[in-house]
This record gives C-alpha cells, structure tokens and sequence, in this order.
C-alpha cells in the first residue's frame, strides 16, 4: 500500500489527462465497431464472440436455434407456426421490361430493377420456358441460351435467330413481347402471335405425352409456356383498359388449369375486380383462396380488409366511436386491418402516402417491403375509391403494434415474422429506395455499455483538463479507499 502511494503521489495531472483522454478513444472505437457490426449483422460483436468461444472454454452449451427453412405454395400453414418463410416469389403483377421498366429507366435514369432480381427471372425463365428435349428443335437450343444472355439486345438478338429457324417458336415472340416491345400495344400484339405458336404446340405434345418421360417433360414446359402467355395477354387486356374481357380471360385460365394455383393468377384476378367494383365477386374469390391452407399474402389479407372497411368506412368517425363504442361491423374491420397489419407491417405507409413508391420488382419477398410496394403500386387507388377506407386504416394500424408481442418479433395471427426480410428486400428493391425495416431491432446490451463508457471516460478527460489538482485529489483517493 505504502508503495502504490508513493507511486501514486509521483503521477502528474497530465498523466491523468492523458489517460482519460486515451480510454475515452479506445472505448470510442470499440463503441463504432459495435455499431458498425450491429448495422451490418444484427448482433454484437462481444456477445456473439463470448456466446462462440468463450463459453464453450468455461463448459456452457451453445442453444443453436434451428436454421430456418422455405416453404412452397401448398403447405399446411400449421405446418410452418415455428419456422419463419425467406422464401423469395414470382410477383404476379410483375411489369414489363421494355414497355414499362425500360420506359422508367429513360426518363428517370435509375435503373428500377437490381441484379439479383433480374437473375432470379432469368432462372424463372430457364426453368418455365426450357427442358431436356431443346436438342431435338434448333429453334428452342437457341432460346435456351438466348435466356442465360445477361445482355438484353444479344437475348432479343437470339429471339430473332429462333425465329428464323423456326417462324413458329412461342418463347421467342414471348422474349420480344417483354423486351423488344415498348408499349403494351406491341407486347399484345406479340404474345398473340406467342399464343398461335404455343396453343399448336401444346397440342402436339398432348397427343404423345404418354410415349417417354422426355415427351412428359415437353408437355410440362409447353404448359408452362401457354399459360405464361395467356396470363399475360389478360394483363394487357387489363392494362388497355379492357377489364371485364382480362377478368373472363383469367377465369378461363384458372379453370383451364386449376393445379397451377401456385402462380398466384387469382391475385391478378382481385385487382381486376376490385377496378370493376365487383365487391360481391372480390368476396367470393377472398372465400376460396383465403384459407389456412394456402399461403397468405398482402393482397389477400389487405384486399379481406378493404372489403370490411367499405361496409363502416363511410360512417366511421374516431370521435363517436370513442363515445359510443364501437359497433360489430366496425370491430370486425379493424380485426381486419390490424390482421393484415401484422402479416405485413410496411403497406400501410404506402396506402397513407408517408412513404414514397417505387416500381414494383419483379420478384418480392412475401411480409417484406418488397411486397408492400408491390401491393401499394396496383391497389392504392383501390383504397382512395371506398369513402372513408384510408381514414379508418390511418386510426387503427398504429394499434396493431400495441396489442402484437414486441413489433412482430412474435406470431400471433402469423407464424412469427421473418428475420431475413431487410436483408432479402435490399437485394430485391433498387438503391435509391428506402427499405423499411421490421421488426425494429433492439440495441444489444453492449452498444450501450461501450456508449456509456466512451461518455463515461470523455466526461472525466474533459474535467481533469478543466480541474487538473482537484481530479488528481479525488483519483488517489478512490484509488486509496478501493
């Protein structure tokens, strides 16, 4: 003791300040480093070090929680309560590359689709539009490679080659359809020639289906083709203006091949109706596919919303429902909205227009941003047309999160929300957008021990250079006592 004293009594207050100083920048540093890490990957740093290394030396068991896993279309929802969903899908509304997107990309100059999003289509196509049998038509080994070409005019290019081995080549019109063409006029004109080509090839391939399990695999693929191509003529029938002639067109298609449920066409067929103010027909459609045994989504849960706002929408005011109560069609609206609320959190600042749109990708991650604005892009002016509907949604989402456990992070109408969603929406959204983010993350308990200390350490350098005898005082005496 009578040694530290001595040593004690020798130190100058410069030596304090300097050490103040030097531990207020460590800690400073060590505080960013979290950050940065926290930003990055969701975790801290320390905690993740000392879960990883350090306990396992001291004889502590790592509780790994189970990796998790993606489900397809036709799973049970029961089947999924404990396992989030990453699973990336097609968008059904998708727009088209050369009559919209690229139109964007000119007058904007910002590129609206992303690498990763455009990859994943060109995989879509690979696996839609190509099978083992492409050897035995010059025209289809030449598509089959015009699909893997990242450059646009060397797969428009091929399409054209395609076409003249073969005038008769569905994929090739179906490539120029949404590439070349840059209106939807032109687009129309080109899947009709795709749906001459493809509607004989079908047939063909109906006829020997049955002979090998190489000719099974042309049908599927000529399937695949007939029915990419009739989905997209309705959407130009929709797009032109043509509505109850897209509704019949989608409709027939549903009937025509009911076991393609996994491409969504229903969700085509909501937007149709609701532009015809078909209610009663959106109602039938929500009371098929709204089921527990068919994956949600935002059109679904949202559009199951629209149609329960519409009935009190007109009439409901916050201020005489706190008075009087609120009635049995009203609670089963905001049941409604705060249900789909909880299964996607982004869209109602879309639908209110507190956040700025984007086009929709052409792939979205389901309860993700991606799919808000994909939502929000085609059915905001369904909301704006119901009276009252965007005021009721703006009273009662906000509550969703008061009466959820801790935003989202678990289930109570959903399986619990997914973890990867930010990560799977910046890939799929382009740069210039703004990704919202849920469930919000909570700071890790060292990015507050390390802000607290750098504070801590900066405050005592900055008295000890304001009060240097006085600091020098108060420090050997702490130093005597412990």
């Amino acid at each position: 003791l009578l040694t530290v004293t001595v040593f004690l009594s020798t130190l100058t207050p410069k030596f304090y300040f300097a050490l103040t100083v030097t531990s207020s920048f460590i800690s400073g540093l060590i505080f960013v480093f979290e950050w940065w890490h926290f930003r990055k990957y969701g975790t801290s740093f320390i905690e993740q070090v000392s879960v990883s290394h350090l306990r396992p030396l001291i004889g502590g068991a790592e509780n790994s929680p189970p990796a998790p896993a993606a489900f397809s279309a036709g799973e049970n929802e029961t089947s999924r309560q404990n396992m989030p969903e990453c699973k990336v899908w097609r968008n059904p509304l998708n727009l088209f590359r050369g009559a919209e997107y690229s139109r964007y990309m000119w007058v904007t100059g910002k590129e609206p689709l992303t690498y990763y999003d455009m990859n994943l289509s060109a995989q879509d196509h690979q696996n839609f539009f190509t099978c083992d049998t492409d050897a035995l038509r010059p025209s289809d080994t030449v598509m089959q490679k015009a699909w893997r070409e990242r450059n646009p005019q060397a797969r428009i290019k091929a399409a054209y080659q395609a076409l003249e081995l073969n005038n008769d080549c569905a994929t090739a019109y179906v490539l120029l359809a949404e590439e070349e063409a840059t209106t939807i006029v032109d687009a129309e004109k080109y899947f009709k020639q795709a749906l001459k080509a493809g509607e004989m090839i079908y047939r063909k391939s109906q006829n020997c289906h049955s002979q090998s399990p190489q000719h099974e695999a042309q049908l599927r693929r000529d399937t695949n083709v007939l029915v990419y191509v009739k989905r997209r003529l309705a959407m130009c029938a929709r797009k032109l203006g043509r509505i109850r002639e897209a509704v019949k067109m989608m409709r027939d298609l549903m009937k025509e091949f009911p076991l393609l449920s996994m491409l969504n066409i229903h969700e085509n067929l909501l937007e149709a109706l609701l532009e015809l103010q078909a209610y009663a027909d959106v109602q039938a459609v929500l009371a098929k596919y709204d089921d527990i045994s068919l994956p949600k989504s935002a059109a679904i849960c949202y559009t199951a919303a629209l149609l329960k706002a519409r009935a009190v929408s007109e009439r409901f005011s916050p201020e005489t429902a706190s008075k009087r109560g609120l009635s049995t069609a009203e609670i089963n609206a905001v049941e409604a909205i705060h249900r789909a609320v909880e299964f996607n959190p982004h869209v109602p600042k879309y639908l209110l227009e507190m956040k700025s749109l984007v086009l929709p990708p052409e792939h979205i991650l389901k309860r993700g941003d991606s799919e808000a604005v994909a939502y929000a892009f085609f059915h905001l002016q369904h909301w704006k047309r119901i009276e009252g509907a965007l005021n009721l949604l703006h009273c009662t989402w906000e509550g969703t999160f008061r009466m959820i456990p801790y935003p989202l992070e678990k289930g109570h109408l959903f399986y619990p929300y997914p973890s990867c969603t930010e990560t799977a929406d910046r890939e799929l959204l382009p740069t210039f957008h703004e990704v919202s983010v849920y469930p919000q993350k909570e700071l890790p308990f060292f990015i507050h021990f390390t802000a607290g200390l750098c504070s801590f350490s900066a405050m005592l350098a900055l008295l000890t250079h304001q009060f240097p005898e006085l600091m020098v005082i108060f420090a050997k005496a702490v130093s005597i006592v412990s």
